[in-house]
């Protein structure tokens, strides 16, 4: 950790290269992505067993690492879905995420000073990413008006019966995640008096929060996900659209290309410290 008067910056470097040593991977050539864009996983794939203990251990360990490093967290997060029977691609993509870190060991997040500290966040899904039971990925990430400070990359409960569904869940949970950051702020001296803005790509999950007369196709629904027009119309929470290509928890939820990533870690606050 590096601090100053006006900015913090939280890395791992250290824990990163303990993790190379400990699994023979320090010095690597490194990969500009931690995860092959398009390569899906699935859980039989006929490549053969590998050690369970010892995949378990990886991916516990960058379970640890992306406490500062979310561009790992999707990689991390599918990995793990495949901890009970990991195969030998399983096993290798793993340690395509371990290259990637080989390139990236300076890299942590930047905390800037601010006078007000305005809670946002994006939120989004993939559609149908699970080829082994069609299920969708849920991302969001939160910001108080620097670095990121709270994310997750995580496998939806449901089979989304369409992509307005798929995102009006993960709506659900960033909004969840929203409500209950409120009030761990309003404990700390530090009330939202405005409405969390959640940035979405999808115009039709931000159609359902806002108009609840006309949702005869919707039913199908889980009532539980309704809450997110409850916290629309309390004030808590607002929606509003971003475009596709500025959608920050895209890296939440599938392998994007190097160029969208380096971009995306850019607006994640994720780089290098830079001498002054």
């Amino acid at each position: 950790m590096h601090q100053i008067e006006v900015e913090i910056f939280m890395c791992q470097k250290k824990y990163g290269e303990t993790i190379l040593k400990k699994f023979k991977m320090y010095g690597c050539k490194s990969v500009g992505t931690p995860l092959v864009v398009d390569q899906k996983l699935i859980r039989e794939d006929g490549s053969g067993d590998v050690n369970a203990s010892l995949f378990r251990s990886l991916v516990g360990s960058l379970l640890y690492l992306s406490a500062t490093r979310p561009d790992i967290m999707y990689a991390t997060s599918l990995l793990s879905r495949f901890m009970h029977k990991p195969s030998r691609i399983h096993y290798g993509a793993a340690k395509r995420v371990l290259r990637y870190i080989q390139g990236t060991l300076d890299f942590g997040i930047m905390y800037k000073k601010n006078e007000k500290l305005q809670l946002s966040g994006f939120c989004d899904s993939d559609w149908a990413g699970s080829v082994d039971d069609m299920r969708s990925t849920s991302g969001y990430a939160f910001s108080l008006g620097s670095g990121m400070f709270s994310w997750a990359s995580k496998k939806q409960q449901t089979v989304a019966q369409s992509s307005a569904e798929a995102e009006y869940v993960a709506a659900a949970v960033a909004t969840s995640q929203a409500i209950w950051l409120r009030r761990i702020l309003g404990d700390m001296g530090e009330e939202q008096a405005e409405a969390t803005t959640l940035l979405c790509d999808n115009k039709s999950a931000i159609a359902m929060t806002k108009n609840p007369g006309n949702h005869c196709r919707t039913k199908h629904i889980n009532i539980k996900y309704h809450f997110v027009r409850e916290a629309v119309e309390n004030g808590e929470v607002q929606f509003q659209f971003c475009k596709t290509e500025d959608q920050v928890a895209d890296v939440f939820t599938k392998a994007i290309p190097k160029e969208r990533l380096d971009y995306f870690r850019l607006k994640l606050a994720i780089d290098a410290l830079k001498e002054k």
